[in-house]
């Protein structure tokens, strides 16, 4: 009879612990879960919302709609003997020529879709980090030129996530304004690369917050955490000016 007893107590407290541990897990999965999604929730806020626009970038006329249907993205160069017009939306990619749509190759219609989808995805940060295919975990909070950062970091699902799913971005967010001053990401394509971007010129027109960026580079390999501490340092490359200008609404 002990023996007995023995027994189902060593399997009840087994059984005990073996649940604990789950709720555990799952509070504590549900505690990330909801802590994302506040941090997001405040960024979005903080960038407004998507909306019809034209800029420029470049030199190159950038156009970008919100539908009932989704979005169409344009871009527009004027050679001294062609209007070239490009077109993204739900429905695909097209390119035309004075007006008249042309063939692409499979190759082109997918180089040329990137670019315009590239320039229009970081225009459009933070709101696009709401797209399916994107997992969001916040990550150790951070300070950087004396200023408290909330960070998160970013990932995408291979289905969903696009071509370039195997990027990995982080965001450093205010945690006084709740605004994107930092970002840094991860590329595979081309032999890959690391990038660190400084916002500046943070300015809301018509609902939306537009923003411009100092671009640096740091070597193939750095972690995405500990660019913030070579930024101080000034230990990163400054590469380029990503400038989004002339900025109209629609």
């Amino acid at each position: 009879m002990k023996y007995y007893y023995v027994c189902f107590l060593f399997y009840f407290l087994v059984t005990s612990c073996v649940n604990a541990v789950s709720l555990d897990k799952e509070s504590s999965e549900q505690v990330e879960l909801d802590s994302s999604f506040l941090l997001l929730n405040e960024m979005l806020e903080a960038h407004g919302e998507l909306g019809d626009y034209e800029f420029t970038f470049r030199d190159v006329l950038y156009g970008m709609r919100e539908t009932v249907h989704g979005f169409s993205y344009t871009k527009i160069v004027q050679t001294d003997t062609a209007l070239i017009q490009d077109l993204l939306s739900d429905e695909g990619f097209s390119r035309s020529v004075n007006d008249e749509d042309i063939f692409l190759s499979k190759e082109d219609q997918m180089k040329y879709q990137e670019s315009l989808n590239s320039v229009m995805y970081f225009v459009c940060l933070p709101q696009r980090l709401t797209d399916p295919g994107v997992n969001i975990e916040v990550m150790k909070s951070t300070a950087i030129q004396d200023q408290a950062y909330s960070v998160l970091k970013v990932t995408f699902d291979e289905e969903g996530g696009g071509t370039d799913f195997e990027d990995v971005f982080y965001y450093w967010i205010n945690q006084s304004n709740h605004q994107m001053d930092f970002l840094a990401y991860q590329y595979n394509v081309n032999g890959g690369g690391v990038r660190f971007r400084e916002a500046f010129n943070s300015r809301m027109i018509e609902g939306m917050r537009f923003q411009d960026y100092v671009n640096y580079g740091a070597p193939v390999g750095t972690p995405l955490d500990s660019l913030p501490v070579l930024f101080e340092q000034d230990r990163l490359e400054q590469l380029s000016m990503i400038l989004t200008e002339d900025v109209r609404a629609l």
